[in-house]
């Protein structure tokens, strides 16, 4: 069939349906239309207005999060170096505050954190403490969450290569 005989067809049908016929179908087709206007132009624009200040609002956290760990990372690396002995020391002192949750032990220009028991926050504190004042990095860390905190161990460099 062809677009003409097809359109000879339609305008057939048009004219033989009655003039409350013809409300009834220009009605739906209205109705077609609003629907899809709806779904495919103004129901994701509203979505996306919604669920933007959220999003911006996590973005901006995130962002400032990310400027912190910028700066702190500028700090230590403009922090002046240390040598093996007082990285060992560092983290001995900081492996005292956590008590019998930590054990150090220092081999050459490694060191292993034993953990038995250790609170999150301790854990988190010494991290932070290691990479400050010890100027040390996590290289392995194998830990594992019990009820009452962390179990494992944690292997770090040590700056400087002996001292």
């Amino acid at each position: 069939m062809k677009l003409d005989q097809v359109k000879a067809q339609a305008a057939a049908r048009w004219a033989a349906l009655g003039a409350r016929e013809r409300r009834l179908v220009l009605a739906a087709g209205l109705l077609l239309v609003v629907a899809l206007v709806w779904w495919v132009g103004l129901q994701p624009a509203l979505r996306t207005l919604r669920e933007a200040p959220p999003r911006i609002a996590q973005l901006d956290e995130e962002l400032r999060v990310m400027r912190g760990l910028a700066a702190e990372s500028q700090q230590l690396k403009s922090a002046p170096t240390i040598n093996q002995g007082q990285a060992v020391r560092a983290l001995q002192a900081a492996t005292e505050r956590l008590g019998p949750a930590g054990r150090l032990n220092v081999q050459a220009d490694q060191a292993t954190l034993t953990l038995q028991s250790a609170p999150a926050e301790a854990v988190l504190g010494w991290l932070g403490e290691a990479r400050s004042a010890g100027r040390a990095r996590v290289v392995q860390a194998q830990l594992v969450r019990s009820g009452d905190g962390y179990n494992g161990t944690v292997v770090l460099a040590l700056p400087g290569g002996g001292s």
